[in-house]
């Protein structure tokens, strides 16, 4: 029998189905767009379900026409929300000034989550419908499977923004080195199929089918060990790390900051303030 229930107001916990946990982004009023709450919602029903031993997979979800419109850009009190939430991570920086309040917040909240998130030892698929932007790119990128509708859509526009990319940078690893880079330079738009065809995403799926095919996934492979998955899992996790992942991506993330860093010297502001006005409205 399925059972749901607000963890928080912004994500739901639902038991769908014996041995699996379904988390579903429920910020659809804004497009599930990530502010801190959000965020810290997120991994407290990640930790809750990988805890759990009756559990041995997760599924990640979104209510509403669009997965993630990616960072909540209009959250003001961003570093105030922040210092309000128990931290995950072992970083100092609240009170100092220049560039490092900002940076050890991203560390925490974006790379340092995705990462944790990456590194759950159980069986992870992302079932995404509508459009997936940046930030939300950075909630999917972890999970092991991703599954999208067909009107699904991916993109990171960073560019736009005068950043070098999401914080959580693993596009040669999603889409290989020239589509990451045209992916990057143009800001444009990923289709589901591309997706697919690139090996980003595992199935493509009719929109009205999308949970139930997330579902039918996630029984077929709760039937296994879950010892066994969670080596498997991270058999092939280290793969990447053996590539050299974890170490680009720390380069990545010191350029994301550099980034910010120029910003505030040119516009006074961490982004490119004539985003607001232009790419953020299409």
């Amino acid at each position: 029998m399925s059972h749901s229930e607000k963890t928080h107001d912004i994500v739901v916990f639902e038991t769908p189905a014996p041995y699996i946990a379904r988390i579903v982004l429920n910020r659809d009023e804004r497009r599930n767009a990530q502010d801190t709450h959000l965020l810290y919602a997120l991994n407290d029903a990640f930790d809750r379900a990988a805890r759990d031993d009756s559990v041995r997979v997760i599924i990640l979800a979104a209510n509403g026409p669009d997965f993630s419109s990616g960072h909540d850009l209009t959250e003001e009190k961003y570093l105030e929300n922040w210092k309000a939430h128990p931290q995950v991570g072992t970083y100092c920086g609240f009170s100092c000034g220049g560039a490092e309040p900002i940076m050890t917040r991203e560390k925490e909240l974006y790379q340092g989550l995705s990462e944790r998130w990456r590194n759950i030892p159980k069986p992870t698929i992302a079932a995404v419908q509508g459009r997936c932007i940046a930030g939300g790119l950075m909630l999917i990128w972890p999970c092991d499977l991703i599954l999208a509708a067909e009107t699904a859509q991916f993109r990171d526009n960073t560019l736009a923004m005068g950043i070098s990319g999401v914080e959580y940078f693993c596009h040669p690893w999603e889409v290989g080195p020239r589509k990451a880079k045209e992916m990057l330079f143009t800001s444009d738009w990923l289709s589901a199929q591309d997706a697919l065809r690139l090996g980003m995403v595992n199935h493509v799926v009719p929109a009205d089918q999308l949970q139930d095919a997330a579902l039918a996934l996630a029984s077929r492979i709760a039937d296994k060990s879950p010892f066994a998955l969670r080596l498997a899992k991270e058999a092939v996790n280290k793969c990447q790390d053996a590539q050299g992942r974890l170490t680009a991506q720390e380069t990545a993330f010191a350029y994301h900051q550099l980034a910010h860093a120029h910003n505030m010297q040119v516009h006074g502001h961490p982004i490119d303030p004539s985003f607001m006005t232009t790419q953020f409205k299409k």
